[in-house]
């Protein structure tokens, strides 16, 4: 059985974990600070390797676009890395921190773009 974020788990406890560790919604932290060292070629290439569009896909239908809800349960650049975090250790991606930063400074570039 798959676990969605509405069940609760592991996934909803990491992600309160994230929310803590990263700042939260009242956090100063801005994505410029967070995102400052990130390589948007490797995040795309990362991205492409661990065929994480196909796996929005399965998840949510159509092109897979449709998880980024800008303005959803992800409210801020602390969160949306925590999010690619969250994903990296779901999917055992053996991700380095630089790596997840990378990712998400690509999403919040094409999707999110928070300042």
């Amino acid at each position: 059985m798959t676990m969605t974020w509405r069940q609760g788990g592991a996934g909803a406890v990491l992600l309160s974990m994230a929310a803590v560790l990263m700042g939260g919604p009242a956090s100063a932290q801005t994505a410029a600070a967070i995102f400052k060292d990130a390589d948007l070629a490797l995040g795309e290439r990362l991205m492409k390797e661990h065929a994480c569009s196909a796996c929005h896909q399965r998840k949510v239908g159509g092109d897979g676009s449709a998880i980024y809800r800008p303005g959803g349960r992800i409210a801020t650049p602390g969160l949306l890395r925590g999010m690619v975090e969250l994903c990296n250790t779901e999917m055992n991606l053996g991700l380095f921190p630089e790596e997840v930063s990378s990712i998400a400074a690509l999403l919040n570039r094409d999707h999110y773009r928070y300042k």
